[in-house]
């Protein structure tokens, strides 16, 4: 169904073996984002990630960014290092924290500066993209959707500048419909400019999303439905692949996994049903 040269994986699905979460607020006391640290067992390293992955055939990583255990320059470079001595593709950094479309302007100019630093990042790095979400307010909302629109404009002129793209995706409120995921896409005005999450849309709209999604695509996240013994729901997933397939795509697609139990057998589960 996926070629495995676009085979990619979201350190979301190892999020229980990377260390501890750090997980960005908004601290209303201070007007600033702020970090909350949520323990989890550190049996990898960051560092180690992009060799292990070599080794296990994939092709292409996305980082979560509540996963980077430091941000210096020291750092990142090592980071960057790993990657090119792999082989895999950084091929985009997530970053979870954000409302560019808050109507508090002192809130939006706070989260949009925060995430310029993540753009540094991602072009010390290597990653070719940074994501942004579209914002936290409402969906269909048309002014939150301008404002949104302007930040994504002027987050992507500035990462454009340091050799980085900005993508967006269906994540949060505000792009949780089609139209109004649509009309931040079209307010954007960038090609193949949105990850596309089948675990982020309604059951109404999830064949529709993918439909509409998949075509400008910079990176689809696969993430199955299991059936009531714990299995994966192959023919549902595999309807959602082949939307996918057909519809031209050629972005990497990450395998998304957050469920109970062993991380790399629930993995190695979905690619299993995946790369045929």
């Amino acid at each position: 169904m996926i070629r495995s040269e676009h085979l990619s994986l979201s350190t979301w699905s190892l999020h229980r073996l990377l260390g501890p979460l750090r997980w960005t607020i908004w601290d209303d006391a201070s007007r600033t984002p702020a970090i909350r640290e949520e323990f989890q067992p550190a049996e990898m390293e960051l560092l180690e990630l992009p060799a292990v992955l070599a080794q296990r055939g994939f092709r292409f990583l996305e980082v979560c960014h509540f996963h980077f255990p430091a941000t210096e320059e020291a750092y990142v470079k090592k980071l960057k290092a790993a990657f090119e001595a792999s082989g895999v593709i950084f091929h985009t950094l997530l970053v979870d924290y954000g409302d560019i479309s808050s109507p508090d302007e002192g809130r939006r100019e706070a989260d949009i500066r925060y995430l310029q630093g993540w753009i540094d990042v991602a072009a010390q790095a290597g990653a070719r993209a940074v994501r942004i979400v579209a914002g936290e307010q409402p969906a269909g909302d048309a002014a939150a959707i301008a404002r949104s629109c302007e930040a994504l404009r002027s987050l992507d002129a500035y990462a454009s500048a340091q050799g980085v793209r900005i993508v967006t995706e269906n994540f949060r409120s505000l792009t949780s419909t089609i139209s109004s995921w649509s009309a931040v896409l079209v307010g954007f005005g960038q090609k193949q400019a949105t990850i596309v999450d089948f675990g982020n849309l309604t059951e109404e709209e999830k064949e529709a999303g993918i439909a509409f999604g998949a075509p400008q695509a910079h990176s689809i996240h696969a993430k199955p439905d299991y059936l009531a013994d714990g299995s994966i729901d192959t023919e549902s997933f595999g309807r959602l692949l082949d939307i996918v397939k057909s519809s031209g795509c050629e972005a990497p697609v990450s395998i998304i996994f957050d469920r109970p139990g062993n991380m790399w057998e629930g993995i190695e589960a979905i690619r299993a049903v995946m790369v045929r």
